[in-house]
């Protein structure tokens, strides 16, 4: 056993540098799994032609158009940045309109803050766009040796997936032998990872590239600046409940209707309460299930802390935990309260003794 567990370590410390190129194979596979195995019947056995085709379609549907976002989500964002920098944006006429626009009290509020006058908020804006030029400036050789890093990560991912495709259910048999816990505790268990993952994936994610579509179909109809950017902002603020796509299109509502545009700031209003915000009670609950819903606060805890720890990975990784966590205690529960019936029930069944004072004595 502590060999086991000692080689087991050092295998898991050696995929480190890749863990998420392995966790997205997983959840690919996963995914795409009812694929794989309906092209396999239709092929007739031939598990390596049915795996090729089925990594195929990952690449058209889930690679190729992730990479044209991620390529024109940069280009926005450098368009943004650099009209930030060179002073394009005229910062001093927005915030004098916001300020003729706020309540007195809302700008004695500000004044606490040394936020009251138009020569501080500009300094202060100054200096937060000159932090980030550095910060950039600082950062590019690392956001080049990233790309390359990007690139590996891709390949080593789309490696494995061909071989989940073809051994998936290999492997899944292999595991159920090797596990130490019970055939029914390992089944459950992978049938809690299997669903969580799907639940994470297909339902968030799809609630987020709705909200973030609409969101940003709504920024470009209404001509506001970088609309790719602000959509898939919103599409990952999304994935976090109590929080959501509120934080990006609410600022932006008010702001124009601060500054007087009412006719855009009334309709993205309308858009982020009336569409946007009932997205995710409409679809939620047929996407994601009753069954595997996590609480609001515990899937917002898990996520921002998987996130913090683990990166982008994390908002699959943090619920699944939180998942796994309360799926292998409420396992434990109930089978102590099944241990507890049946030792109640053998009490009830077992005779009641006989005292020794209660046994009348006859004879000599």
């Amino acid at each position: 056993m502590v060999m086991v567990v000692l080689v087991t370590i050092a295998f898991i410390w050696l995929l480190l540098p890749f863990y998420g190129a392995v966790l997205w194979a997983a959840i690919l596979a996963l995914l795409f799994n009812p694929l794989q195995r309906w092209l396999v019947v239709r092929l007739k056995g031939r598990r390596n032609l049915a795996a090729a085709l089925s990594l195929v379609a990952c690449v058209c549907i889930v690679v190729i158009p992730g990479s044209l976002i991620l390529a024109s989500l940069a280009q926005e964002a450098t368009a943004l940045y650099n009209r930030l920098s060179r002073s394009q944006v005229d910062l001093v006429t927005i915030v004098e309109h916001i300020r003729d626009a706020l309540p007195t009290y809302v700008v004695d509020m500000l004044g606490n803050f040394q936020l009251d006058s138009i020569e501080q908020v500009q300094a202060r804006i100054t200096s937060f766009v000159a932090q980030a030029a550095q910060m950039v400036a600082s950062r590019a050789l690392s956001i080049g040796q990233g790309t390359a890093q990007l690139f590996v990560s891709l390949g080593v991912m789309l490696y494995v997936l061909f071989f989940l495709f073809r051994d998936g259910s290999v492997i899944a048999r292999i595991i159920r032998r090797a596990s130490p816990l019970s055939d029914f505790h390992t089944d459950y268990v992978l049938r809690k990872f299997a669903t969580v993952v799907k639940a994470t994936v297909k339902g968030n994610v799809i609630i987020a590239i709705l909200q973030g579509t609409i969101g940003g179909l709504a920024f470009w109809f209404l001509g506001i600046e970088a609309p790719l950017l602000w959509g898939v902002l919103m599409a990952v603020l999304s994935l976090l409940p109590a929080i959501g796509s509120f934080l990006v299109w609410a600022p932006v509502a008010f702001y124009l209707l601060l500054t007087g545009e009412y006719v855009r700031g009334g309709i993205l209003l309308a858009v982020g309460v009336f569409v946007i915000s009932l997205i995710d009670n409409l679809l939620r609950p047929p996407l994601v299930g009753k069954d595997t819903r996590l609480p609001d606060y515990v899937v917002l805890v898990s996520t921002l802390g998987g996130i913090s720890l683990l990166g982008i990975n994390g908002f699959v990784i943090g619920p699944l935990i939180a998942a796994l966590f309360f799926a292998v205690w409420s396992l434990f529960a109930s089978q102590e309260r099944l241990r507890e019936a049946k030792q109640e029930e053998r009490r009830k069944m077992d005779p009641i003794p006989i005292e020794p004072k209660q046994v009348e004595r006859t004879g000599p």
